[in-house]
């Protein structure tokens, strides 16, 4: 489908007073966010502020003003959205129709997707060495409807099977930054999600 060429608009506001136009970029920043469903890339958001004028700064102004609401601005990989403060999940559930947004994931799915973040790019032959067992395309497949994961490149050998990512809405819905934020072996043994020093593949096959 062809995009719909965006409207013009000045991007510099030279007209404004010094302040008014760094709230004004604030704004436009806080509209772009709310109206993503996905995080929003650096260089996306300085098409819609002054040439040169940092973003980080922005980001980071516009952070403290939202301080006393219920919601929040996060950084998922080299991006930027918004998303509801941990302390009204609660309510949330409680009084709004989520749907869609609930990832309803069961420990299967969340153990493959731990392969995956720790293994990437990771095929299904790759996973099944970790598991000890087949992966089934079903459970790819719900990984990959709720966004969690994408086609990574081609293994280079014969069949060139696809392996798998993860991707930024992973990031956000575990509230990482970027996947150097996974917990190490030593965190995983710590909270009971590892065995220390045991095969990978046996762990692997105790959380499946």
């Amino acid at each position: 489908m062809r995009k719909t060429r965006a409207t013009e608009f000045d991007r510099d506001l030279p007209d404004l007073p010094p302040e008014l136009r760094w709230r004004e970029w604030m704004k436009r920043i806080e509209a772009v966010l709310f109206a993503s469903s996905t995080a929003v890339a650096r260089d996306d958001l300085g098409r819609i502020v002054g040439q040169g004028v940092s973003i980080d700064l922005l980001i980071e102004d516009l952070g403290a003003e939202l301080e006393t609401r219920p919601y929040e601005i996060a950084q998922s990989g080299n991006g930027w959205l918004l998303r509801t403060r941990a302390a009204y999940g609660p309510v949330i559930r409680a009084a709004a129709d989520i749907g869609d947004q609930d990832l309803n994931l069961g420990d299967n799915d969340v153990a493959v997707l731990a392969a995956i973040a720790y293994h990437q790019p990771v095929s299904r032959d790759g996973l099944k060495d970790i598991f000890g067992k087949d992966i089934s395309r079903d459970l790819i497949g719900r990984l990959s409807e709720r966004g969690l994961i994408a086609p990574g490149p081609r293994e280079p050998r014969r069949g060139a099977p696809y392996t798998f990512v993860t991707t930024d809405a992973f990031l956000a819905a575990f509230d990482l930054t970027s996947l150097a934020d996974l917990p190490d072996q030593e965190q995983l043994q710590d909270a009971g999600l590892a065995q220390p020093d045991d095969a990978d593949q046996d762990d692997a096959t105790h959380l499946a």
